[in-house]
């Protein structure tokens, strides 16, 4: 059997830098029972059109001031798709994350509820912009939530390729349907919304896993705004 998997992620017109990108890759994916949906929070649909455009399926989404308003509320018009329409999976691939071809079957074949591939995303530390990977292990913590860091070398390039994490971000991770029937999309203002699915996860005791092997490109060199100008 191969589970029907839908593709997808809320979007606007601030990633149109590299939408044409985007577009090939998710309809040159190798896996053979996939569907896309992108879902477009822009404030006027000139950016639907272009999505479109470049023959992929794409929905209009409510267009909030806040922009976790926006995404959060795509997220959940995607998660209903999914639900609705029968697919075994969501695979939530933001629009500036590009993956390998046949990511799909390759996170399939660990047979889990939800797993993440790898991409990374600027940090300062110590005065200095580092890139760091969107996925964490657990740490030691007296804290109701556990303390977590991110993948360092060994598990990114050395170690065993299927990893237990405890967060990762909603950037490239595959989701089963029995976990978005369990799970609301949501934020709080000072949580964003793959935080607190992460926390869910941990809560319902879901385990979460990482495929450290599938490591994606990540455009945010290549954009031209910074997130923090966008108001949250």
């Amino acid at each position: 059997m191969n589970p029907r998997v839908l593709v997808g992620c809320p979007t606007s017109f601030h990633k149109e830098y590299c939408i044409e990108l985007y577009a090939d890759s998710i309809k040159n994916l190798t896996y053979n029972n996939y569907d896309i949906l992108l879902v477009d929070n822009s404030p006027d649909e000139k950016y639907l059109n272009k999505i479109k455009s470049l023959g992929i399926n794409a929905i209009k989404g409510l267009y909030y001031e806040s922009a976790r308003d926006r995404i959060v509320a795509s997220r959940n018009l995607l998660k209903e798709y999914v639900l609705k329409n029968n697919y075994d999976y969501l695979l939530s691939l933001e629009q500036d994350v590009i993956p390998p071809p046949d990511i799909i079957e390759r996170m399939l074949s660990h047979n889990k509820k939800v797993i993440s591939g790898v991409y990374f995303a600027r940090n300062v530390f110590e005065n200095e912009k580092i890139l760091i990977p969107l996925a964490y292990v657990e740490m030691p913590s007296k804290n109701d939530l556990p303390s977590m860091r991110p993948l360092n070398e060994f598990e990114l390039f050395y170690g065993p390729n299927l990893i237990k994490i405890i967060s990762c971000g909603l950037g490239c991770v595959m989701i089963h349907k029995s976990i978005l029937n369990n799970i609301q999309f949501r934020y709080d203002l000072n949580t964003f919304d793959d935080r607190w699915f992460c926390i869910d996860l941990l809560n319902k005791k879901i385990p979460l896993y990482c495929d450290t092997s599938i490591k994606c490109r990540h455009m945010i060199l290549n954009r031209p705004y910074q997130w923090a100008e966008i108001k949250k």
